[in-house]
């Protein structure tokens, strides 16, 4: 059932109850990423599949290459091994070369195999255990020597995006996934061009990878490029438009404004359009909004204005208007308020949000409008929410269409939080309506932090009462001098 308390909760139509488990991944990505904000900076359309080698090696307290020996014969029944540590890439002081630490591993062990062992909580260190082929050694050697430099390790991880050993690939996929876009921006120079559009035409490429080389190839293309994508989009085959939010931001940034008209026409206004791929464009529009320069932000916001129209999914672009000052849709956004019914009250709470956030009279006088009609969604509007503060505008000022509309942007100093739409639908609240907060808000947040804590530390308790335990690449084991 739907809630009748001014859109507390969403509709059914556009949201399946979630699992237990569901809901508690949503809460611990979501609280994840609002404590390691950053995030937000890396690869615009990648996420990392874990974490990378790299980053494995900066927290462990030691690294080391071990292989077994003639005497390495594990335990049938608890999988203990011995391995002769050949090579301290990290810890010297903790453990040393020559010495034998026992292992826990249900592989192969041959003469001379070779692992990489990372060990925490000195003096008995619990080891995580990985093993390596003679390419992945050295690969990882090679990680290990990489200066601090970006550029520099992208252009090392770029050779491994389609290596045959998947653990390298995976390494070097994730490497690009947490690297700030500009970074990914400078590698350009040494791109290969041919060699992405090969991978971005096989239909068996996985949509993730598909979305990394169509973020490169929007910075590495030309408009030649523009019939490929133009076909892609406008294909039916579901493998030719995966990673469709990359796709459509890789097409707009080589065709510029007027590959908008297509855009516009088969995602933002078309009222066939499925939601995922109307979602993708609004990210695709968000993503050239925010790191990109190619189109200026006056031009996108009319795109988003085509999404207004569609009353179920108005309140995906409310808080992007917001938050590029565009303080035209005041009547239409009160109309939408009040012409709300039980299965899109949701929209109400953006709707008050972008007009505590307009600086403009008759944004006052609507809201006391909107207060009479429905007082709950203004006074959750405010309780819940700092108010919105427009993000200072980092885009071009002219357009070949509309070369004065750039006036109507804010410059305002302060940015926006990440948006999380899953969780923000549990709770009734529009994609993109989290912001800075406030002094006033502050107390508030702290409490909310607090209970958000407690709920991941009940679930952590939940997983270890369960008897799972494992590290991130492999089973725990003791080391011994």
């Amino acid at each position: 059932m739907t809630s009748k308390s001014s859109g507390w909760l969403p509709s059914l139509n556009r949201l399946n109850r979630p699992t237990f488990s569901g809901s508690l991944f949503l809460i611990l990505a979501v609280f994840g990423s609002a404590m390691f904000p950053a995030n937000a900076l890396a690869c615009p359309f990648c996420s990392a599949v874990s974490q990378t080698i790299r980053q494995e090696v900066a927290v462990m307290d030691a690294v080391v290459i071990a292989e077994a020996t003639r005497d390495s014969v594990r335990d049938e029944e608890s999988g203990a091994v011995q391995l002769r540590v050949v090579k301290v890439l990290k810890g010297e002081q903790l453990v040393k070369p020559e010495s034998m630490v026992t292992a826990v591993y249900f592989g192969e062990i041959p003469v001379g195999r070779r692992f990489m062992l990372s060990g925490v909580d000195p003096p008995n260190l619990q080891w995580s255990c990985l093993p390596l082929t003679s390419e992945s050694e050295a690969y990882v050697l090679n990680v290990l020597e990489l200066p601090d430099d970006g550029l520099a390790r992208l252009k090392f991880f770029q050779d491994y995006l389609q290596s045959d050993d998947t653990m390298l690939s995976r390494d070097a996929y994730d490497e690009f996934a947490i690297t700030p876009y500009p970074v990914v921006q400078s590698l350009r120079p040494y791109m290969d061009h041919d060699q992405l559009v090969q991978w971005i035409k096989d239909p068996e490429m996985p949509a993730d990878r598909k979305r990394l080389y169509l973020t490169m190839l929007g910075v590495c293309g030309s408009e030649d490029d523009v019939p490929m994508l133009e076909s892609m989009l406008t294909s039916t085959q579901p493998s030719s438009r995966s990673g469709l939010d990359a796709l459509i931001a890789c097409y707009l940034l080589l065709a510029g404004e007027p590959g908008l008209e297509l855009i516009n026409e088969s995602f933002l206004a078309n009222a066939q359009a499925p939601y995922a791929d109307t979602y993708a464009a609004i990210m695709a529009l968000r993503f050239h909004g925010t790191e990109a320069d190619k189109i200026p932000r006056s031009v996108l916001v009319e795109s988003l204005h085509l999404v207004l129209e569609r009353r179920d999914l108005a309140d995906l672009v409310i808080p992007d208007l917001a938050r590029w000052g565009d303080w035209s849709q005041i009547d239409r956004l009160v109309k939408l308020f009040v012409e709300a019914e039980e299965d899109n009250n949701w929209i109400r709470v953006p709707v008050v949000n972008y007009l505590r956030a307009c600086p403009k009279p008759e944004a006052e006088t609507a809201l006391e409008k909107l207060r009479e009609i429905d007082p709950e969604s203004v006074r959750r509007a405010g309780s819940l929410f700092s108010i919105p503060i427009p993000q200072a505008p980092a885009q071009p000022s002219t357009s070949m269409r509309l070369p004065n509309r750039s006036s109507q942007l804010a410059s305002a100093s302060s940015v926006w939080s990440v948006d999380f739409p899953p969780l923000q639908r549990l709770a009734g609240k529009s994609v993109g309506s989290l912001e800075p907060v406030s002094s006033a808000n502050q107390l508030r947040l702290f409490g909310v932090t607090i209970v958000s804590i407690a709920i991941v530390v009940v679930a952590v308790q939940l997983v270890l009462s369960g008897g799972a335990r494992g590290g991130a690449r492999g089973s725990v084991i003791s080391s011994r001098e």
